[in-house]
């Protein structure tokens, strides 16, 4: 029988091609270049490979698929991509659970659509040019020009606007684009210029950048960097700890942060051939303690007890005050703070998950090096920080590294073997956070961990330098080179971590007096919550004990929350009105805080 070729479309990752009929949908996603999780081998028995036929034809529902899958997903068009096979032209989704660590960090947040009402407005002009018997200033010449042509009301040009403005306007012949906002010219660009805004996620870890349209809200670019302010500190603590101890430390780190979010700013103008003058706001998000550092306020108050911030309210800036290189008017918005180390981003994650809306009871976290957690009933929203740390990032775990080429993103212990998945097929050099939490379930669930976190007997069990390890890659599978080992003393980092997670959505519900079964949807957000297992998160005790449909995990909300803030005052105003209307909890004043935390270290 002659194969047939039929046309498949994978969302949300914008990738499509043919796809033959002897072909599975996974070898059709691998040879597009997505990179869907596989332990298996694409033979149907670790089901990591689950997608969602949304329109046109596959092959039948295997046994194996019959039997991992209920009912309710098959009829909704939910497949293992290993076993299925396209009878006709497909578009596919691929949920963010069923990716390899890298492509998740990459998929975008919810998409919440909004009428853009940016603060900044564009209009272009025309002016006569001086003259004799016209011997109007430039800048006012302009400002006329603009009321008059656009039945606006502006009243003044930035300064740095006007230190420039009187050769371009000549050179353009007396046509611009004005950037106006408020009252106030930030920016005069060519005629038709395009008008961008920049929004950024400022994690402790990690920063995210994305290039919009103003006009239309559209995301033009987007990419991620590595915070460089990780050299003064690879969590929050260590680094307000680092910058209060020395008079300079403040000016070093602004500095740090401030030079990569103009490289990232340039980088991503340079995927639209387009300059960073051309961007005439900035949104920034980040925990109080990065809003801090950026902004240049005092920062060893939210180092003690109480761990107040120097401003909570929103705040509107001009880049140039920052040290940020934009347009010459531009301003930098940051929204409101809620507590020493609950900030913007958290209003943002909140913003874009549409959280004051929702009915029932909904538990949100933002999980990275710090983890904000808010329960949300009817519309009330208490809220907690917990120190989750950087173990999950792989730090201060023996062979824990970031998620890149050769990490193991996936594993699972069948037998006395070890299955996994390190990303880009590369062999393994290491174990990066969602590796690191697959291992804990699979050694808890197969007897090796007891609840204690205590490493029992098994064949690839062994003592080491005075430390119990248990080995994933032998030296022998890496032609004698180290082996690749889940130590004891990164199980009790783990469970560190882990356990303060747990221990802030406890304190939450015991504040509200409600049980887990109460929680109606959970939502995972963060640099780590996008490509984490939930059922590895669930077996060693990190995450309640729910049912999985309750779990959504939504990618980088606070960077969509960002771009909303970014593109609508409308969304920016609720954003400041929800921050108001939030409750902090502070995790350690809460009663039987010890007793919750010990009891949350525990596995299972």
């Amino acid at each position: 029988m002659k194969t047939k070729q039929y046309h498949v479309e994978f969302e949300p990752i914008g990738r499509r091609g043919e796809c033959p009929s002897d072909e599975s949908l996974l070898e059709a996603a691998h040879r597009l270049g997505i990179e869907l999780v596989s332990l298996c081998g694409g033979r149907g028995t670790c089901h990591r490979c689950k997608i969602q036929v949304l329109s046109g034809k596959a092959s039948s529902p295997t046994a194996s698929e019959q039997e991992h899958l209920t009912p309710e997903e098959l009829a909704n068009g939910y497949r293992l991509a290993c076993q299925a096979y396209p009878l006709g032209d497909c578009t596919v989704h691929v949920p963010a659970e069923s990716l390899t660590a890298p492509q998740r960090t990459q998929v975008e947040g919810q998409q919440v659509k909004v009428t853009p009402n940016p603060p900044v407005r564009a209009y272009n002009i025309e002016m006569s040019p001086p003259s004799l018997s016209d011997l109007r200033a430039d800048a006012e010449r302009m400002v006329q020009a603009l009321n008059q042509q656009r039945g606006v009301s502006c009243r003044s040009v930035d300064t740095e606007v006007l230190r420039g403005l009187s050769p371009l306007l000549r050179s353009w012949d007396w046509k611009a684009q004005l950037s106006v906002r408020g009252a106030e010219v930030v920016a005069v660009l060519p005629p038709a210029s395009a008008q961008l805004g920049l929004a950024i996620d400022l994690g402790t870890t990690k920063i995210a950048g994305y290039l919009v349209d103003l006009g239309s809200g559209e995301t033009l670019a987007a990419q991620g960097i590595m915070n460089p302010q990780i050299s003064y500190g690879e969590d929050v603590i260590a680094r307000l700890s680092r910058v209060s101890r020395s008079p300079s430390g403040d000016t070093g780190a602004q500095k740090l942060v401030v030079e990569a979010i103009d490289r990232l700013a340039a980088d991503l103008c340079a995927m639209i051939e387009a300059r960073p003058e051309n961007i005439v706001e900035a949104v920034v998000v980040g925990n109080t303690a990065m809003h801090h550092l950026l902004l240049r306020l005092p920062v060893d108050q939210l180092g003690r007890s109480p761990f107040v911030p120097a401003v909570s309210g929103p705040m509107d800036t001009k880049v140039r005050d920052v040290g940020l290189h934009l347009a010459p008017g531009a301003y930098l918005h940051t929204p409101p703070n809620i507590a020493g180390f609950v900030g913007g981003d958290h209003v943002a994650m909140l913003l874009a998950t549409d959280m004051p809306r929702r009915n029932g009871l909904v538990l949100a976290l933002d999980i990275g090096t710090n983890t904000e957690v808010a329960l949300v009933r009817n519309g009330e929203i208490a809220s907690v920080s917990c120190a989750s740390g950087p173990a999950f990032e792989g730090a201060h775990i023996k062979d824990g590294m970031r998620a890149a080429p050769g990490a193991i993103e996936r594993l699972r212990l069948v037998d006395n073997s070890i299955e996994y998945q390190t990303i880009g097929g590369q062999p393994p050099v290491g174990l990066c956070g969602s590796g690191i939490l697959d291992a804990m379930a699979q050694l808890y669930l197969a007897g090796v961990l007891d609840k204690s976190g205590r490493l029992g007997d098994h064949p690839r069990v062994r003592s080491r330098a005075g430390q119990r390890e248990f080995v994933l890659v032998s030296e022998e599978e890496r032609d004698g080179r180290p082996a690749i080992c889940i130590t004891q003393g990164d199980i009790r980092e783990l469970q560190l971590a882990k356990g303060a997670i747990r221990t802030g959505i406890n304190v939450l519900l015991e504040s509200t007096g409600c049980s887990e079964q109460d929680i109606e949807e959970v939502v995972i957000a963060g640099a780590f919550g996008s490509y984490i297992d939930v059922s590895s998160a669930v077996t060693v005790g990190m995450l309640p004990p729910l049912p999985l449909d309750r779990f959504h995990q939504v990618g980088n909300a606070a960077g969509t929350g960002a771009r909303l803030v970014l593109t609508s005052m409308g969304k920016r105003s609720e954003a400041q009105a929800m921050a108001r209307r939030i409750q902090y909890i502070e995790l350690t004043t809460a009663p039987q805080f010890h007793d919750t935390f010990i009891k949350a270290t525990q596995i299972g």
